[in-house]
Protein backbone atom coordinates (compact mmCIF):
# COMPACT_ATOMS: atom_id res chain seq x y z
CA UNK A 1 0.00 0.00 0.00
CA UNK A 2 2.99 2.68 1.26
CA UNK A 3 4.25 1.34 -2.34
CA UNK A 4 1.38 2.45 -4.33
CA UNK A 5 1.37 5.79 -2.77
CA UNK A 6 5.07 6.06 -3.15
CA UNK A 7 4.24 5.99 -6.90
CA UNK A 8 1.92 8.05 -6.87
CA UNK A 9 3.29 11.23 -5.31
CA UNK A 10 6.05 10.47 -7.65
CA UNK A 11 3.62 10.44 -10.58
CA UNK A 12 2.22 14.05 -9.75
CA UNK A 13 4.42 16.77 -10.78
CA UNK A 14 6.22 18.69 -8.19
CA UNK A 15 4.18 21.95 -6.97
CA UNK A 16 4.73 25.33 -8.77
CA UNK A 17 6.52 27.28 -6.22
CA UNK A 18 10.84 26.20 -5.01
CA UNK A 19 10.07 27.65 -2.03
CA UNK A 20 9.27 26.07 1.18
CA UNK A 21 6.15 26.17 2.48
CA UNK A 22 4.85 27.89 5.41
CA UNK A 23 2.70 26.52 8.50
CA UNK A 24 -0.20 28.39 7.56
CA UNK A 25 0.20 27.00 3.82
CA UNK A 26 -0.17 23.43 4.86
CA UNK A 27 -3.38 21.60 4.41
CA UNK A 28 -5.12 22.17 7.34
CA UNK A 29 -5.15 17.97 7.84
CA UNK A 30 -0.99 18.66 8.19
CA UNK A 31 -1.75 20.58 11.77
CA UNK A 32 -2.81 18.43 14.04
CA UNK A 33 0.29 15.70 13.84
CA UNK A 34 2.66 18.64 13.34
CA UNK A 35 2.01 20.15 16.50
CA UNK A 36 1.06 17.24 18.79
CA UNK A 37 4.36 15.68 17.41
CA UNK A 38 6.77 18.60 16.52
CA UNK A 39 6.14 20.77 19.48
CA UNK A 40 6.04 19.48 23.53
CA UNK A 41 3.08 20.82 25.53
CA UNK A 42 5.01 23.00 27.67
CA UNK A 43 6.74 24.66 24.87
CA UNK A 44 3.21 25.19 22.70
CA UNK A 45 2.02 26.61 26.73
CA UNK A 46 4.42 29.18 26.90
CA UNK A 47 3.88 30.21 23.45
CA UNK A 48 -0.03 30.41 23.97
CA UNK A 49 0.69 32.06 27.55
CA UNK A 50 2.80 34.83 25.98
CA UNK A 51 0.75 35.59 22.67
CA UNK A 52 -2.40 35.96 25.14
CA UNK A 53 -1.08 37.91 27.93
CA UNK A 54 -1.07 36.09 30.63
CA UNK A 55 -1.59 32.71 32.08
CA UNK A 56 -3.96 30.22 30.39
CA UNK A 57 -6.39 28.22 32.30
CA UNK A 58 -7.10 25.89 29.67
CA UNK A 59 -5.89 21.70 30.11
CA UNK A 60 -3.84 20.45 27.38
CA UNK A 61 -6.19 19.25 24.98
CA UNK A 62 -8.14 22.71 24.73
CA UNK A 63 -4.58 24.89 24.11
CA UNK A 64 -3.46 21.82 21.34
CA UNK A 65 -7.37 22.48 20.06
CA UNK A 66 -6.61 26.18 20.15
CA UNK A 67 -3.30 25.69 18.29
CA UNK A 68 -4.41 23.63 15.28
CA UNK A 69 -7.39 26.01 14.62
CA UNK A 70 -4.92 28.92 14.38
CA UNK A 71 -2.79 27.62 12.08
CA UNK A 72 -5.09 27.49 9.34
CA UNK A 73 -4.24 31.25 8.77
CA UNK A 74 -1.47 33.59 9.25
CA UNK A 75 -1.66 34.99 12.34
CA UNK A 76 0.66 36.35 15.73
CA UNK A 77 -0.09 32.53 17.20
CA UNK A 78 0.91 30.78 13.54
CA UNK A 79 3.56 32.91 13.14
CA UNK A 80 4.72 32.16 16.38
CA UNK A 81 4.82 28.29 16.10
CA UNK A 82 6.59 28.78 12.70
CA UNK A 83 9.33 30.61 14.08
CA UNK A 84 9.53 27.75 16.80
CA UNK A 85 9.37 24.83 14.60
CA UNK A 86 12.20 26.60 12.24
CA UNK A 87 14.08 27.00 15.10
CA UNK A 88 13.70 23.45 17.04
CA UNK A 89 14.29 21.67 14.13
CA UNK A 90 17.21 23.90 12.13
CA UNK A 91 19.86 20.89 11.82
CA UNK A 92 17.60 18.74 9.94
CA UNK A 93 15.80 21.41 7.63
CA UNK A 94 20.01 22.30 6.75
CA UNK A 95 20.38 18.44 5.76
CA UNK A 96 16.69 18.41 3.66
CA UNK A 97 17.67 21.65 1.84
CA UNK A 98 20.41 19.23 -0.69
CA UNK A 99 17.74 17.12 -1.44
CA UNK A 100 16.21 17.71 -5.01
CA UNK A 101 13.86 15.37 -5.63
CA UNK A 102 10.84 13.68 -4.66
CA UNK A 103 12.20 10.26 -4.03
CA UNK A 104 15.27 11.06 -2.46
CA UNK A 105 12.77 13.06 -0.32
CA UNK A 106 10.44 10.35 0.72
CA UNK A 107 14.15 7.86 0.89
CA UNK A 108 14.92 10.44 3.98
CA UNK A 109 11.31 10.54 5.58
CA UNK A 110 11.12 6.22 5.42
CA UNK A 111 14.68 6.37 7.34
CA UNK A 112 13.55 8.67 9.80
CA UNK A 113 10.92 6.32 10.53
CA UNK A 114 13.52 3.57 11.00
CA UNK A 115 15.41 5.95 13.44
CA UNK A 116 12.15 6.43 15.09
CA UNK A 117 13.08 10.52 14.87
CA UNK A 118 10.33 11.44 12.82
CA UNK A 119 9.30 15.41 14.48
CA UNK A 120 11.88 17.26 12.62
CA UNK A 121 11.79 14.72 9.71
CA UNK A 122 8.48 15.28 9.01
CA UNK A 123 8.38 19.21 9.59
CA UNK A 124 11.26 19.87 6.77
CA UNK A 125 8.98 16.87 4.69
CA UNK A 126 6.09 18.89 4.38
CA UNK A 127 7.91 21.80 3.62
CA UNK A 128 9.95 20.64 1.64
CA UNK A 129 9.40 22.61 -2.24
CA UNK A 130 9.45 18.96 -3.36
CA UNK A 131 6.58 17.87 -1.59
CA UNK A 132 3.73 16.78 -3.23
CA UNK A 133 0.00 16.14 -1.89
CA UNK A 134 0.47 12.68 -2.39
CA UNK A 135 3.23 12.65 -0.34
CA UNK A 136 1.79 15.22 1.93
CA UNK A 137 -0.97 12.58 2.22
CA UNK A 138 1.54 9.36 2.72
CA UNK A 139 3.36 11.48 5.30
CA UNK A 140 0.66 12.50 7.57
CA UNK A 141 -0.69 8.16 7.10
CA UNK A 142 3.23 6.98 8.53
CA UNK A 143 2.62 9.16 11.07
CA UNK A 144 -0.49 8.19 12.22
CA UNK A 145 0.68 4.49 12.42
CA UNK A 146 3.87 5.86 14.19
CA UNK A 147 2.19 7.34 17.01
CA UNK A 148 -0.06 4.39 17.18
CA UNK A 149 2.80 1.89 17.62
CA UNK A 150 4.09 4.34 19.92
CA UNK A 151 1.27 4.42 22.40
CA UNK A 152 1.28 0.67 22.06
CA UNK A 153 4.81 0.13 23.20
CA UNK A 154 3.81 3.21 26.30
CA UNK A 155 1.27 0.71 27.50
CA UNK A 156 3.58 -1.91 26.86
CA UNK A 157 6.69 0.04 28.77
CA UNK A 158 4.03 1.07 31.55
CA UNK A 159 4.39 -1.98 33.55
CA UNK A 160 7.90 -2.34 33.01
CA UNK A 161 8.24 1.28 34.52
CA UNK A 162 6.53 0.60 37.11
CA UNK A 163 8.46 -2.85 37.99
CA UNK A 164 11.77 -0.48 37.55
CA UNK A 165 9.86 2.00 39.98
CA UNK A 166 9.63 -0.52 42.63
CA UNK A 167 12.66 -1.83 42.11
CA UNK A 168 14.49 1.61 42.48
CA UNK A 169 12.95 2.33 45.40
CA UNK A 170 13.94 -1.04 46.66
CA UNK A 171 17.20 -0.42 45.59
CA UNK A 172 17.99 3.20 47.08
CA UNK A 173 16.56 1.91 50.40
CA UNK A 174 19.38 -1.18 50.84
CA UNK A 175 21.58 2.14 49.22
CA UNK A 176 20.88 3.87 51.92
CA UNK A 177 21.42 1.23 54.42
CA UNK A 178 24.80 0.71 52.75
CA UNK A 179 25.84 4.53 52.77
CA UNK A 180 24.98 4.09 56.75
CA UNK A 181 27.13 0.63 56.67
CA UNK A 182 30.09 2.44 55.42
CA UNK A 183 29.73 5.89 56.79
CA UNK A 184 30.18 4.05 60.34
CA UNK A 185 33.04 1.78 58.97
CA UNK A 186 34.84 4.81 57.62
CA UNK A 187 34.21 6.46 61.38
CA UNK A 188 35.36 3.48 62.93
CA UNK A 189 38.76 3.15 60.37
CA UNK A 190 39.41 7.25 61.28
CA UNK A 191 39.26 6.36 64.71
CA UNK A 192 41.56 3.07 64.46
CA UNK A 193 43.81 5.20 61.81
CA UNK A 194 44.23 8.07 64.62
CA UNK A 195 45.11 5.37 67.53
CA UNK A 196 47.83 3.98 64.90
CA UNK A 197 49.21 7.55 64.32
CA UNK A 198 49.23 8.03 67.77
CA UNK A 199 51.13 4.70 68.90
CA UNK A 200 53.50 5.44 66.00
CA UNK A 201 54.54 9.17 67.30
CA UNK A 202 54.59 7.55 71.06
CA UNK A 203 57.19 4.70 69.20
CA UNK A 204 59.20 7.20 67.28
CA UNK A 205 59.85 9.39 70.22
CA UNK A 206 60.58 6.50 72.48
CA UNK A 207 63.11 5.48 69.78
CA UNK A 208 64.52 9.28 69.56
CA UNK A 209 65.11 9.30 72.99
CA UNK A 210 66.68 6.09 73.19
CA UNK A 211 69.07 6.79 70.26
CA UNK A 212 69.96 10.24 72.44
CA UNK A 213 70.40 8.00 75.18
CA UNK A 214 72.96 5.79 73.15
CA UNK A 215 74.44 8.63 71.85
CA UNK A 216 75.32 9.83 75.04
CA UNK A 217 76.71 6.67 76.33
CA UNK A 218 79.18 6.37 73.89
CA UNK A 219 79.89 9.76 74.06
CA UNK A 220 80.69 9.27 77.80
CA UNK A 221 82.61 5.66 76.85
CA UNK A 222 84.33 7.72 74.76
CA UNK A 223 85.81 10.15 77.31
CA UNK A 224 86.06 7.59 79.93
CA UNK A 225 88.45 5.67 77.04
CA UNK A 226 90.21 9.42 76.75
CA UNK A 227 90.83 10.02 80.08
CA UNK A 228 91.54 6.35 81.49
CA UNK A 229 93.68 5.01 78.80
CA UNK A 230 94.49 1.11 79.12
CA UNK A 231 90.71 0.94 80.34
CA UNK A 232 90.00 -2.55 77.96
CA UNK A 233 92.72 -4.42 79.01
CA UNK A 234 91.93 -3.04 82.76
CA UNK A 235 88.88 -5.15 81.85
CA UNK A 236 89.94 -7.78 80.93
CA UNK A 237 92.62 -8.36 84.15
CA UNK A 238 89.99 -7.61 86.22
CA UNK A 239 87.82 -10.35 84.24
CA UNK A 240 90.90 -12.63 84.87
CA UNK A 241 91.64 -11.49 87.98
CA UNK A 242 88.28 -13.02 89.36
CA UNK A 243 88.58 -16.17 87.31
CA UNK A 244 91.27 -16.90 89.20
CA UNK A 245 89.73 -16.05 92.45
CA UNK A 246 87.42 -18.31 91.59
CA UNK A 247 89.89 -20.72 90.64
CA UNK A 248 91.93 -20.36 94.00
CA UNK A 249 88.68 -20.74 95.94
CA UNK A 250 88.06 -23.77 94.55
CA UNK A 251 91.35 -25.15 95.35
CA UNK A 252 91.22 -24.39 98.66
CA UNK A 253 87.94 -25.89 98.78
CA UNK A 254 89.94 -28.99 97.33
CA UNK A 255 92.99 -29.03 99.75
CA UNK A 256 89.92 -28.43 102.76
CA UNK A 257 88.60 -31.96 101.44
CA UNK A 258 92.08 -33.57 101.14
CA UNK A 259 93.00 -32.74 104.72
CA UNK A 260 89.66 -33.78 105.60
CA UNK A 261 90.11 -36.84 103.50
CA UNK A 262 92.97 -37.45 105.36
CA UNK A 263 92.09 -36.79 108.73
CA UNK A 264 89.07 -38.95 108.57
CA UNK A 265 91.55 -42.30 106.91
CA UNK A 266 94.51 -41.14 109.96
CA UNK A 267 91.40 -41.57 112.38
CA UNK A 268 90.19 -44.64 110.72
CA UNK A 269 93.33 -46.49 110.51
CA UNK A 270 94.83 -45.69 114.40
CA UNK A 271 94.20 -48.93 115.94
CA UNK A 272 96.02 -51.20 113.05
CA UNK A 273 98.62 -48.99 112.90
CA UNK A 274 100.84 -51.31 112.25
CA UNK A 275 99.25 -53.36 110.19
CA UNK A 276 98.06 -50.33 108.21
CA UNK A 277 102.12 -49.37 107.78
CA UNK A 278 102.87 -51.92 104.49
CA UNK A 279 100.37 -49.89 102.61
CA UNK A 280 102.25 -46.76 102.31
CA UNK A 281 104.90 -48.64 100.83
CA UNK A 282 102.19 -50.91 98.57
CA UNK A 283 101.14 -47.73 97.11
CA UNK A 284 104.73 -46.42 96.80
CA UNK A 285 105.93 -49.44 95.14
CA UNK A 286 102.79 -48.91 92.44
CA UNK A 287 102.51 -45.52 92.02
CA UNK A 288 105.61 -43.85 93.97
CA UNK A 289 106.50 -40.44 91.88
CA UNK A 290 109.98 -41.21 92.22
CA UNK A 291 109.57 -44.30 89.74
CA UNK A 292 108.53 -41.83 86.95
CA UNK A 293 111.36 -40.67 84.30
CA UNK A 294 110.39 -37.14 84.50
CA UNK A 295 113.83 -35.58 86.23
CA UNK A 296 115.04 -31.90 84.88
CA UNK A 297 112.46 -32.68 81.71
CA UNK A 298 110.12 -30.16 80.76
CA UNK A 299 106.48 -31.20 80.86
CA UNK A 300 103.72 -29.39 78.74
CA UNK A 301 100.10 -29.75 79.84
CA UNK A 302 97.59 -28.81 77.40
CA UNK A 303 94.04 -28.14 78.16
CA UNK A 304 92.47 -29.70 81.28
CA UNK A 305 89.67 -28.39 83.86
CA UNK A 306 91.59 -25.11 85.53
CA UNK A 307 90.94 -25.73 88.95
CA UNK A 308 93.30 -28.64 88.98
CA UNK A 309 96.65 -27.16 87.34
CA UNK A 310 98.21 -26.17 90.78
CA UNK A 311 97.54 -30.23 91.74
CA UNK A 312 99.11 -31.01 88.36
CA UNK A 313 101.53 -28.65 88.47
CA UNK A 314 102.39 -29.81 92.28
CA UNK A 315 102.20 -33.73 90.66
CA UNK A 316 104.95 -33.17 88.27
CA UNK A 317 107.39 -30.38 89.67
CA UNK A 318 107.18 -32.88 92.51
CA UNK A 319 108.59 -35.67 89.96
CA UNK A 320 111.71 -33.19 89.43
CA UNK A 321 109.85 -31.50 85.91
CA UNK A 322 109.53 -28.48 84.74
CA UNK A 323 105.66 -27.91 84.49
CA UNK A 324 103.88 -25.43 82.34
CA UNK A 325 100.48 -25.37 81.15
CA UNK A 326 98.22 -23.84 78.10
CA UNK A 327 94.58 -24.44 77.79
CA UNK A 328 94.34 -25.33 74.56
CA UNK A 329 92.66 -22.16 72.99
CA UNK A 330 89.97 -21.80 75.15
CA UNK A 331 91.38 -18.34 76.96
CA UNK A 332 95.01 -18.27 76.31
CA UNK A 333 96.38 -17.13 72.67
CA UNK A 334 96.47 -20.08 70.52
CA UNK A 335 99.66 -18.87 69.10
CA UNK A 336 101.68 -19.39 72.25
CA UNK A 337 101.14 -23.13 71.62
CA UNK A 338 103.77 -23.94 68.72
CA UNK A 339 105.97 -22.22 71.15
CA UNK A 340 105.05 -24.16 74.13
CA UNK A 341 105.00 -26.84 71.94
CA UNK A 342 109.19 -26.88 70.89
CA UNK A 343 110.34 -25.99 74.41
CA UNK A 344 108.80 -28.97 75.82
CA UNK A 345 110.15 -32.45 75.92
CA UNK A 346 106.99 -34.49 76.79
CA UNK A 347 103.65 -33.05 76.16
CA UNK A 348 100.19 -34.09 78.16
CA UNK A 349 96.97 -33.71 76.12
CA UNK A 350 93.86 -33.56 77.83
CA UNK A 351 91.94 -34.43 74.95
CA UNK A 352 88.59 -34.16 77.04
CA UNK A 353 89.51 -30.55 77.67
CA UNK A 354 90.49 -29.07 74.56
CA UNK A 355 89.50 -27.48 71.83
CA UNK A 356 89.81 -29.64 67.91
CA UNK A 357 92.13 -27.33 66.37
CA UNK A 358 94.92 -27.40 69.59
CA UNK A 359 94.15 -31.12 69.36
CA UNK A 360 95.47 -31.51 66.13
CA UNK A 361 98.23 -29.40 66.40
CA UNK A 362 99.94 -30.85 69.08
CA UNK A 363 99.13 -34.12 67.40
CA UNK A 364 100.93 -32.87 64.85
CA UNK A 365 103.58 -30.73 65.96
CA UNK A 366 104.26 -34.02 68.30
CA UNK A 367 104.47 -36.85 65.15
CA UNK A 368 106.26 -34.37 63.00
CA UNK A 369 109.25 -33.70 65.79
CA UNK A 370 109.24 -37.27 67.42
CA UNK A 371 107.95 -36.31 70.54
CA UNK A 372 106.37 -38.14 72.96
CA UNK A 373 102.91 -37.11 73.58
CA UNK A 374 100.22 -39.13 76.43
CA UNK A 375 97.22 -38.30 75.70
CA UNK A 376 94.33 -38.22 78.57
CA UNK A 377 90.66 -38.66 78.23
CA UNK A 378 89.99 -37.46 81.77
CA UNK A 379 90.87 -34.79 83.32
CA UNK A 380 91.42 -35.78 87.01
CA UNK A 381 94.89 -36.27 89.17
CA UNK A 382 94.42 -39.95 89.22
CA UNK A 383 94.00 -39.87 85.05
CA UNK A 384 96.76 -37.84 85.03
CA UNK A 385 98.90 -40.15 87.49
CA UNK A 386 97.90 -43.64 85.40
CA UNK A 387 99.06 -41.22 82.17
CA UNK A 388 102.48 -40.63 83.18
CA UNK A 389 103.13 -44.35 84.70
CA UNK A 390 102.58 -46.03 81.35
CA UNK A 391 104.86 -43.13 80.17
CA UNK A 392 107.47 -43.99 82.66
CA UNK A 393 106.81 -47.86 81.76
CA UNK A 394 107.35 -46.62 78.15
CA UNK A 395 110.39 -45.54 79.23
CA UNK A 396 112.22 -48.29 81.48
CA UNK A 397 111.19 -50.57 78.29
Amino acid sequence: MCERHATEAHAIAAPLCSRRRRLWQLDHSCHCPLIGVGLPLPVLRKLVDKLSGGKTVADDYEIHVAAVSECASRNRLSEALQKELERRYATVLLRYRSLTSTEQLFASWRAAIAMGDVAGAFWAALTHPRCTPALEQQLCRDLHMVQHQAGACVRADLGKFNALVGAHAQLTLDLGKAQQRVVALQAEKSTLTAQHEHRMMQMQASLIGKDSLIASLQAQLEQLRLNAPGIDSRIRLTARLEQMEQQQRALRQQIADLHLSAARAADAGVPQAAEAAPAPAAMAATDAPAALCLQQRAVLCVGGRSGNVATYRTLIEGEGARFSHHDGGLEDNASRLDASLAAADLVICQTGCISHSAYWRVKDHCKRHGKRCVFIDNPSISSLARGLQLHDEDCKR
